[in-house]
């Protein structure tokens, strides 16, 4: 068994795809549309072959969190950036982007080094060495 893919919620398709794909250098497929249920969403992969689909209704209400909220469940996305100088120079370019970070660069407890920010929609995502 293995992931094959997660799955977010947007209230913005293009801006999240946009996001993903400058920031963490995920390739877009084509957008599913299906008008009847109001829906679409686009699968993105990224290197190594994690997936991602992104996904915005105009029919359902999913239920809104504050930016960063932590909570029960999936609470981050963590993408491996190779190295500290790495994660320091993307955290960096997003921080000057405009996006929230919410912790770091720095070391953790146990060892690891690391950022989080946010995405567009609030999710919390971790970049680590």
């Amino acid at each position: 068994m293995r992931i094959d893919h997660v799955a977010l919620w947007t209230s913005d398709l293009e801006r999240s795809v946009r996001f993903y794909v400058s920031y963490f250098g995920a390739v877009a497929g084509e957008r599913y549309v299906n008008a009847a249920k109001g829906f679409e969403s686009c699968f993105l992969r990224f290197e190594g072959g994690a997936r991602m689909e992104v996904m915005t209704t105009a029919t359902l209400a999913p239920v809104l969190l504050e930016a960063g909220a932590q909570r029960m469940g999936l609470t981050h996305l963590a993408f491996a950036a190779g190295s500290a100088e790495r994660v320091d120079e993307m955290t960096g370019r997003l921080r000057e982007d405009g996006f929230s970070v919410v912790d770091g660069p720095r070391r953790t407890g146990d060892g690891c080094y690391e950022s989080v920010v946010l995405d567009p929609d609030g999710n919390r995502v971790e970049i680590t060495a």
